[in-house]
């Protein structure tokens, strides 16, 4: 069975460095040999990714592992109640990360986007 890891991503290939303000979620589906087989995108939904329905799409999609920047802990718990890990603190180019992901070259950040948590606050930013 394929594995598929969503990452949100800018129109550069890049990591987002915040999960509800990115342009798209690339899902990237693993072969058993642990190699990238497809890459599709998906668009985002404008808005907190806590508040919109990503979650339930990428889950519906098959993703069971979400390669993000900076996170809310919020968007944190909607991903981890669809059954999908988060491993937070990426960054760099998409598929270079995914690839040391599947290497097991890539460990959860420990932090959160704390400011966040203060939903709609003027200005917040993650510092990560």
């Amino acid at each position: 069975m394929n594995m598929k890891i969503a990452v949100p991503i800018t129109k550069e290939n890049q990591i987002d460095s915040h999960f509800g303000h990115c342009e798209s979620y690339g899902i990237f589906t693993i072969t058993e040999k642990r190699e990238i087989s497809n890459v599709e995108s998906v668009k985002s939904p404008q808005g907190c990714g806590c508040k919109s329905d990503i979650a339930s799409v990428l889950a519906a999609d098959g993703v069971s592992i979400m390669l993000a920047g900076g996170i809310g802990g919020g968007a944190i718990n909607v991903l981890n109640n669809n059954g999908i890990e988060v491993v937070r603190g990426c960054t760099g180019d998409a598929t270079e990360v995914v690839k040391l992901y599947l290497k097991g070259l890539v460990e959860d950040s420990g932090s959160s986007c704390h400011q966040h948590e203060e939903h709609n606050r003027e200005g917040h930013q993650c510092n990560h």
